[in-house]
């Protein structure tokens, strides 16, 4: 017998959801500010109203549902799931109102993609778009690349066990620090510590290229965060292709690959312990795996004969796989270029690279590279097992900040996430093909959803049909969670409707 949810469960998920609305409506009053400075008045209002909005349902929630009462599991996993889909409908508001989005769907497209750090766009004339809107394309990667709940947690949750329950939803279960919200707080500080480093490298940059101070550091803020957020907005439609540069593109592929690495690593680093970075096992299942798939990419792009020697055809095709691959999704070709000039066999490389992803606990998506990790470790001990006599003992180990004996459910676990992918990656090439693309493109497309890249071969464009919009938007968000936690929202759901 399925049991329906308590009022009290259904105060307390609000409540805090409540809370995450605040935070959401706090955090727009930059670009309100931006709008303000530069003398945007109809941008600014934009983001006034929407502010507005937020804060006005966020306060009214923690009103109602107020709750002295801590999360349990359920709850932190519906919370997390939940407040995704509001913040891409609160935060669509003023993209919408600034006209450069087709429909308020277009605009949520755009605030999920940003969110889930993805990258796919669906905006009309970017080159024109006002600066506070802009910026908050870049800032929403931000937010959602450190987790919309992590916003919540730094300010507004206590050092609760609930609080934990809302950081394992958004798909992390490391703490840095002794508390969850310690944890939270020490992601904000190393990510704003990056931000100034990043958007000094890339607008100092800038001006070298001849770009116009204000314009270069602008730029540069925005680039790194959607960047370290691998998330793969750019300021102009032409992408990281506008600014045709060796030195900027080197700047890009550290960051890229710094966002995709495991924050956990990062703290190791800043605490002084480095021999980590060559022990890890992300470290070194990155390092092979981008080795081979830059490999199998050149190869693939040698066939076409498109570039005309070594170094132009390295440049490219290694800039798109760690783009790929970190789930970042810069690009320096046009979209229609993968299909038209890359050939099938690069195309399947760069499908790899963003279907494995990133690091467990960063801001990259995919399958992670912990994963792929222990499913390896596995092979290799039923390997072992089969060719070694009966009686010997076979035991596997991997390095993951400390040394971890590999257990059958750490197994199952990571087993069954990338299956869910598989099936994600599936599902999604199915929709595709269903109006009218290629297998091939739409695997492509729906690997880029799902994996949270946002590298596009052209179907995702304003164009494209309704159901093939909602169809990457739901990728995107179990994608970025992970499915567990959405899995949670869909058996509550089923317990409100149907329980007793």
């Amino acid at each position: 017998m399925i049991l329906k949810p308590r009022l009290e469960d259904i105060k307390i998920i609000f409540f805090y959801l409540g809370k995450i609305m605040i935070g959401l409506g706090l955090v727009m009053v930059l670009p309100a500010l931006l709008g303000l400075a530069l003398g945007e008045v109809n941008p600014m209002l934009d983001f006034v109203l929407a502010l507005e909005v937020t804060l006005i349902f966020g306060l009214i929630l923690t009103k109602l549902c107020a709750t002295s009462k801590d999360l349990n599991w359920m709850h932190g996993m519906i919370v997390v799931s939940l407040s995704w889909v509001v913040a891409m409908i609160l935060g669509a508001i003023p993209l919408y109102l600034s006209g450069h989005w087709k429909s308020f769907l277009d605009a949520c497209f755009d605030t999920m993609s940003g969110f889930t750090t993805t990258g796919l766009t669906l905006v009309c004339d970017l080159d024109h778009l006002s600066y506070a809107h802009n910026f908050w394309r870049h800032f929403g990667p931000f937010i959602g690349g450190q987790g919309i709940t992590v916003v919540a947690l730094s300010f507004f949750v206590k050092g609760t066990s609930g609080a934990f329950k809302m950081y394992v939803g958004e798909a992390r279960d490391e703490k840095l620090a002794p508390n969850v919200v310690d944890t939270a707080r020490f992601i904000w500080f190393i990510s704003i510590i990056y931000l100034i480093i990043g958007t000094l490298s890339l607008g100092v940059a800038g001006i070298f290229l001849g770009m116009k101070p204000f314009s270069a550091f602008f730029h540069g803020v925005c680039i790194f965060m959607a960047g370290f957020d691998t998330a793969g907005f750019a300021p102009q439609s032409q992408n990281i292709l506008y600014y045709h540069s060796f030195i900027y593109e080197a700047i890009i592929v550290i960051i890229m690959i710094a966002g995709a690495f495991n924050f956990n690593l990062h703290y190791q680093l800043w605490i002084g312990n480095r021999k980590e970075i060559y022990k890890n096992i992300e470290s070194k299942v990155f390092l092979l795996s981008v080795s081979a798939l830059v490999f199998v990419t050149a190869v693939g792009l040698q066939q076409m004969h498109i570039y005309d020697n070594a170094v132009i055809l390295f440049r490219k095709g290694f800039f798109q796989v760690i783009s790929g691959h970190t789930t970042t999704g810069y690009m320096t070709i046009y979209a229609q270029q993968f299909i038209s000039e890359w050939g099938n066999f690069a195309l399947v490389g760069l499908i790899c690279a963003m279907a494995f992803g990133g690091s467990a606990c960063s801001t990259a998506g995919g399958i992670k590279m912990l994963r792929l990790g222990i499913i390896f470790k596995a092979l290799k001990e039923d390997l072992k097992r089969i060719i070694l006599p009966e009686k010997a003992v076979v035991v596997q180990r991997y390095h993951h900040i400390k040394e971890v004996f590999l257990e059958d459910k750490t197994v199952r676990a990571a087993l069954l996430i990338t299956l869910c992918y598989i099936v994600l990656f599936g599902v999604g090439s199915l929709v595709g093909m269903f109006y009218g693309n290629s297998f091939l493109t739409s695997l492509f497309e729906s690997t880029s959803a799902a994996a949270n890249v946002g590298l596009s071969c052209g179907i995702t464009n304003v164009d494209m049909p309704v159901g093939l919009k909602l169809t990457y938007i739901v990728q995107m968000w179990a994608g970025r969670l992970e499915f567990m936690s959405i899995f949670t929202l869909i058996g509550f759901m089923v317990a409100v409707i149907k329980g007793k």
